[in-house]
Order: structure tokens, then C-alpha cells, then sequence
């Protein structure tokens, strides 16, 4: 196999350049894992390097088993492709025993069970929400090598903005670190610590581990942290056979204390380094090229990429009177693709919050679009997937087995609801898209001679690397979700200052990295390429809003379309008087604030019990009725009833979002659940 061929010749000098330090500068859409793969392959095919002793390291699981894919495509299946922490937790997990001695410590999902006990211990009673952000800001700590006694300090002087005072997150950290090395347990961060301070501390331990491993490629190199960069210099051990792959113009997660300047100065630290930069654009159209070089003119480290596909339409800039109208005039333009072909599967709606979520969810709901929201459920943790896979392997299992594939497979799946035609209804037609892909995805293996034992396989590999089947539906996702991935059309709404950036972002380099998410959403679009912004939150508010100061000068150079105001819905709904935020007393504009009768800000309490039960109540309602779950109550509607555990009618009656035909059908059964949990409170 040559695998040098079919390569680019910025590509090609990547892979023949296999020995000593090489710092590829990749754009987006420039084949980067290409570059990388083809060139391990090459090195391993030349005996530059021996495959056992390469190591290639990434970020996601996901992008894990795409590397091993593609290594085991060109010939080198022994190469090994895992993230920093599933390649540290292997090498901890395996010295443990020899140089500490017992049982190796059990790792961490989640901090927040921790952080709760450790708040119990320091009688705090913080929300739950405000220790999911403690939680990010002990990670941001370890990362950056900071402990709990320098925590306040750190965070003023980096402008974090903790969600409880800077003192009390230390306690907290110091509480949780208390905690967790008396449960003899590591979390993430722990473990490329604990991993680097064994080879530090136990000579053998390192030149083990460095006879091992001698070759190494490191891919998303602008989204290193301090732990991780020490963890990776401990491994090298001196050694400069590292390649490391980055685009410092896609840096959109120092929040967590990820630094372009390892990618940036790796040149000043490897003197005589190899440096590539691909900037041919296989991805997007010239269109969309143009804009995103555009978005980027004013970076110190831009890569003017240069379009390899046909010309294709101008992106369009559309600006709305509010964000109801935004939304419904997204879907309709989504629905004018659709007819044109375009898959919903290759059409995608990025945000910058995910609480711009529910406007578009609502709006496609109310339109017939199906839709996707990416990181709300992974797939292979849907109750439909799991339940389909365990009847796949007691398939497998039973001696009755035989027939091809395919067939064998839907009628696996027929049991669990996969029907000839999709349902009506949008949760029921949601659970059918995940069974019609796994069937999909058994057509495709049977093609291949595949069998229902390499079919369960296939399975376990694509749940282990997070790897979902395709699914149609348009994706709902936030900007930073959408890393990595591309689609045919791709929609950027609420482009408008104050939210792209983002109103926190104060300083020079936070108002940039703003400007990088943009960079980073255009890129996602191969062909088709909307840019829409409101004037306003809702219909009644005044119009002062301004599009993103990121497209100033921009938008005329894209054939604009005129400003358009989606039709209104059929029926008009009185305007209701203003709401307050029963917290801080501020006039609630957003539906969703209004619902829960506070700012998203804000703290919130509500009884995690009965919102489960009020979710498992609507669920069986909706199956009931035959109609989807947010035709009952949305999700912010059955939090705001979580959150204000309403005694009486007219309590119920008060929450926005219910009104007299939801209260006579579904109030006292929503009463009764309320009361149902606070007797057990009692």
C-alpha cells in the first residue's frame, strides 16, 4: 500500500516528516487527521518507527477510534490511539500494585456527589447548579496546578467568576480533595498528576514506560493544558520525537485552562523544529472560505485557508425583529432546504448558550422538523438503544441464531418498537430514529458479509468511542458542542453583541476567543451558510439590540438578504402582564426566566424527587394522549413546578406557561405529585 498517495504536498511533507520535533499548523477543513495518520503509517512502513512504540493522543474517545480506524485501514493496527486519560489511568492503573502497593484507586465520574457531602460537611447548602460550576472551577485549579490556598488568588488575577465567593469554592475544594483521598478515589486531573509523579518519583517506572513508548503525536495541540503538557514532557523524558497538530484560530476552551501558546511556542522550545501549515480547505466552498478568513483577518496566528470545492451560494445575513420570530423563520428556511434535498441529518442550528436551545426546539416542534439536541443524551445511553442492544446480545447468545444479518436484526427490533412507517408523534418518532438507525447501520455491515456476532461488536466499539450511528434529524447545538464536526447547512443564530460575545467577556483576550467560536461555527458549514440576529428578546420589547461588532464589514460583502420578520403564528396570544424574578426582582424578558419565575442566574431550589415524578408522569401522559411530552409541559415549566412546589390551584394557575385548559387537565394530577413528595419530605 502506498500511503503517500492521494495526498496534498503540504500532507505529504507531514508524513515524511517522521522523525524529530514537527509542528503541523492546520485549518480547519485541511485533513489534519489525514496528515497524521498517513504520516504513523509512513514512519511504521519505512522503519522509521515501530508500531508497538507510537502513541497518539487526543481529546475525545471519539476521535480515539477514528485514529485507530484509519491506522488499521493503512496498515498499522498496533499503533496506540487513546486520550491523556485513558492512556495515564492504564499506565497508573498498571505500576499501582508494584511501587504504592494494594488496590489501585477507583476513579471519579462526577465530582458533584463529593462536592455535596463536602458542602454538608461545612454545613453550605449551595444549589446544585452552583456546584456543577464549583466542580468546573476545582478542574480549572488542578489543571493549571493551583490548590485550594491559592485558589482566591488565582482566580481574581485570571478574571474567573466563580458562582459562590472565591473563600468558600477553596473550602470547598479543599473539603472535596479531603474527601476523595480518604475514599482512596481519583478524579480526571488526579490522574495525569499521579500518573506524571510515578514516573518522577520511580526511575524504573519512567524508563519502562519510555522504552515503551518512543514516537509521539499529539492531536489538538491548542487545547493542551499546564497538567496535561507536564504529563506528555514527562513521558518524552527529554526526547523530542513528538509531532503535535493544532490550529491556535479554533482555541475555544481556555476557560478550562487550555493555552494555544504550547502550539504557538513549540518552535522557541524545539529549536530546528519542523513547522507545515495546511491551509488547503477541502470542507466549505469559497463562499464560506472567504467569510471565515474574513472573520479572522485581524488574528496574530491566521491561517488564510485556501478553498478546494466549487463555488457555491452566498452566505446570508438575516436580521429578525425578536428572537420568536428568528426562530420560526430558521425553521421555515430549513424546511425550503429540505425540500431541496438537503438530509436533516446534514442540517445544524449552532447557539452559543444551550438555553437558546428551547426557542428552535419549540419552533421545529410546531413547524414538523425533526431535530437532534446534541449533548442533551448520548446515544447509546437512550432507554430504546440500551434495551435493543442487551435483545441483540441475547440473540447472540441463543442457540437459535442464523439467518442473514439485516432481516435477522429487524425482527430484533420490531420487538422493541422499530415499525415499517415512523410514528406521528415527536418523542415516539425521536425513539424510532434511534432504532431506525441501528437497523440502518446492520444494512450497511450485511452489505460487508458482517455477521450478528460482528454487528453486537461493532456495537460495543461505537458505544465504548462514543460513536453514534447517523440519525435523521436537524442538530441543536452549542457552538462549543459543534468542534469537529461539519455539516451541508449550517445555521448561527443570535449573532448579535451581548451573546456573540458573549456580555462576560470583558477583557482583550476573552472578547477574541469570542471571536474564534464565531470562526469556528462558520467553518462547520460545507455549502450552505445563514447568520441571523434579533433585534430583541420578545415581540413586545424595544428593538435595541446590534449584530455581533464581529460582523461589522462583513455582512455586505456576503449578499445580505433583506431584513426579514417571520410570519406570525395563526393564533396571537394576549401579552401578559410583566414578570419579576422573585431573587433579585429584575423584569423577566426571556419565556424560559419567565416560566421558572427567576433569571437563569439566579439561585435556584427545587426538589430533584418530584421532578423526576413529574417527568415519569408526563411521559405516560403524553403515550397516553399521543402526543409528544412538551404538548403536556415543557421542561422549564415542569422545573419552575419543581422549584415552587405549588399547594393550591391558583399557585399552579401562576406559573407562566399553564393556564386554565392545562390547569383543568392536568392540575390535579401535577397537585397531587407535589403533595405526594412533600408527605415524604415530611
Amino acid at each position: 500500500m502506498d500511503v503517500l498517495a492521494g495526498l496534498d504536498p503540504e500532507q505529504r511533507e507531514v508524513a515524511l516528516a517522521v522523525r524529530g520535533p514537527v509542528c503541523v499548523l492546520a485549518g480547519a477543513g485541511t485533513g489534519k487527521t489525514r496528515a497524521i495518520t498517513h504520516r504513523i503509517a509512513y514512519a511504521v512502513q519505512s522503519g522509521a518507527a515501530d508500531q508497538q512504540s507510537v502513541l497518539a493522543v487526543t481529546f475525545t474517545n471519539r476521535a480515539a477510534g477514528e485514529l485507530k480506524q484509519r491506522l488499521r485501514r493503512l496498515g498499522a493496527p498496533g499503533v496506540q490511539a487513546r486520550t491523556f486519560h485513558a492512556a495515564a489511568l492504564r499506565q497508573l492503573t498498571y505500576f499501582w500494585p508494584r511501587v504504592i502497593g494494594g488496590d489501585p484507586p477507583q476513579v471519579v465520574e462526577s465530582k458533584l456527589p463529593l462536592l455535596v457531602e463536602a458542602a454538608r460537611q461545612l454545613r453550605r447548602s449551595p444549589e446544585r447548579a452552583e456546584l456543577r460550576d464549583v466542580a468546573g472551577e476545582i478542574e480549572w485549579a488542578k489543571v493549571t496546578q493551583i490548590g485550594p490556598e491559592d485558589y482566591p488568588a488565582a482566580a481574581v488575577k485570571a478574571r474567573r467568576t466563580p458562582p459562590v465567593p472565591a473563600e468558600e469554592v477553596a473550602r470547598l475544594y479543599l473539603a472535596y480533595e479531603d474527601l476523595r483521598r480518604r475514599r482512596h478515589l481519583v478524579d480526571f486531573e488526579t490522574i495525569l498528576e499521579l500518573t506524571a509523579a510515578v514516573m518522577t518519583e520511580h526511575r524504573e517506572v519512567a524508563a519502562q514506560i519510555r522504552a515503551q513508548y518512543r514516537y509521539f503525536v499529539v492531536d489538538e495541540y491548542q487545547d493542551v493544558n499546564p497538567l496535561q503538557k507536564l504529563l506528555l514532557d514527562t513521558w518524552l523524558g527529554g526526547r523530542d520525537d513528538v509531532c503535535v497538530v493544532g490550529d491556535p484560530n479554533q482555541t475555544i476552551y481556555s476557560f478550562t485552562g487550555a493555552t494555544p501558546h504550547y502550539l504557538t511556542n513549540f518552535a522557541v522550545e524545539h529549536p530546528g523544529a519542523k513547522v507545515v501549515r495546511l491551509v488547503r480547505d477541502y470542507r466549505s466552498t469559497p463562499e464560506v472560505v472567504s467569510l471565515a478568513n474574513r472573520v479572522m483577518a485581524r488574528s496574530v496566528h491566521r491561517l488564510d485557508l485556501v478553498a478546494q470545492r466549487p463555488s457555491g451560494p452566498q452566505p446570508v445575513f438575516t436580521e429578525y425583529d425578536d428572537e420568536p420570530a428568528e426562530a420560526l423563520g430558521v425553521a421555515l428556511t430549513v424546511k425550503k432546504l429540505m425540500a431541496d434535498g438537503v438530509p436533516t441529518r446534514e442540517i445544524a442550528v449552532l447557539f452559543r448558550i444551550n438555553a437558546q436551545s428551547e426557542a428552535y426546539e419549540q419552533a421545529f416542534a410546531e413547524s414538523g422538523v425533526p431535530y437532534l439536541v446534541r449533548g442533551a443524551e448520548r446515544f447509546f445511553e437512550r432507554p430504546e438503544v440500551r434495551k435493543a442492544v442487551v435483545m441483540l446480545r441475547a440473540a447472540l447468545r441463543s442457540a437459535n441464531e442464523a439467518g442473514p444479518l439485516a432481516p435477522a436484526v429487524h425482527d430484533i427490533l420490531s420487538g422493541v418498537g422499530l415499525t415499517h412507517e415512523p410514528p406521528s408523534g415527536v418523542t415516539e418518532r425521536a425513539r424510532w430514529e434511534s432504532l431506525r438507525a441501528l437497523a440502518d447501520l446492520a444494512e450497511d455491515l450485511a452489505a460487508t458479509g458482517a455477521d450478528l456476532s460482528a454487528f453486537v461488536a461493532e456495537l460495543e466499539r461505537r458505544a465504548a468511542e462514543q460513536h453514534a450511528p447517523a440519525l435523521e434529524g436537524v442538530t441543536l447545538a452549542s457552538l462549543h458542542a459543534a468542534k469537529g464536526l461539519e455539516w451541508d447547512a449550517v445555521f448561527l443564530v443570535g449573532v448579535h453583541d451581548g451573546m456573540l460575545p458573549i456580555v462576560y467577556a470583558e477583557s482583550p483576550e476573552q472578547v477574541e476567543e469570542e471571536r474564534r467560536l464565531l470562526y469556528v461555527g462558520v467553518t462547520r458549514a460545507r455549502e450552505h451558510l445563514h447568520l441571523s440576529w434579533a433585534l430583541a428578546r420578545t415581540p413586545a420589547a424595544r428593538r435595541a439590540r446590534r449584530p455581533s461588532r464581529f460582523l461589522d464589514g462583513l455582512s455586505s460583502a456576503a449578499a445580505p438578504a433583506p431584513r426579514t420578520t417571520a410570519p406570525a403564528p395563526a393564533v396571537r396570544r394576549p401579552l401578559a402582564a410583566p414578570v419579576q424574578c422573585r431573587v433579585c426582582g429584575r423584569t423577566l424578558a426571556v419565556a424560559a426566566e419567565q416560566k421558572l419565575g427567576r433569571c437563569a442566574g439566579c439561585p435556584a431550589l427545587f426538589d430533584e424527587a418530584l421532578l423526576e415524578s413529574l417527568k415519569a408522569w408526563r411521559a405516560a401522559t403524553a403515550k397516553e394522549s399521543k402526543v409528544p411530552t412538551y404538548v403536556i409541559f415543557t421542561d422549564v415549566t415542569l422545573q419552575a413546578i419543581a422549584e415552587r412546589v405549588p399547594a393550591s390551584e391558583a399557585a399552579l394557575l401562576s406559573i407562566a406557561g399553564i393556564g386554565r385548559v392545562k390547569l383543568e387537565r392536568y392540575g390535579q394530577a401535577v397537585l397531587e405529585l407535589c403533595r405526594r413528595v412533600t408527605r415524604e419530605d415530611v
